[in-house]
């Protein structure tokens, strides 16, 4: 799995999650749902993101560029 889909996995499993919590258990949830959005404004604003840093730690493997994919 690359970097960019384990960033898109993680971010699915933040918001679902805050979403099912803040249903069942309390609204307060929402905050960590908000939170997620707010880290993906950030890294869409300046292509820099913490959990990059963890899933490569983790082994995640570099994205392609579109270079290596076509060529």
């Amino acid at each position: 799995m690359s970097i960019e889909q384990g960033l898109r996995f993680m971010g699915g499993v933040v918001v679902t999650a805050a979403t099912l919590l803040a249903a069942t258990h309390s609204p307060y949830w929402l905050i960590l749902t908000g939170f997620a959005g707010i880290n993906l404004l950030q890294s869409g604003l300046t292509n820099w993101c913490p959990m990059v840093w963890v899933l490569q730690r983790l082994g995640f493997s570099p994205c392609e560029t579109v270079e290596a994919a076509t060529g």
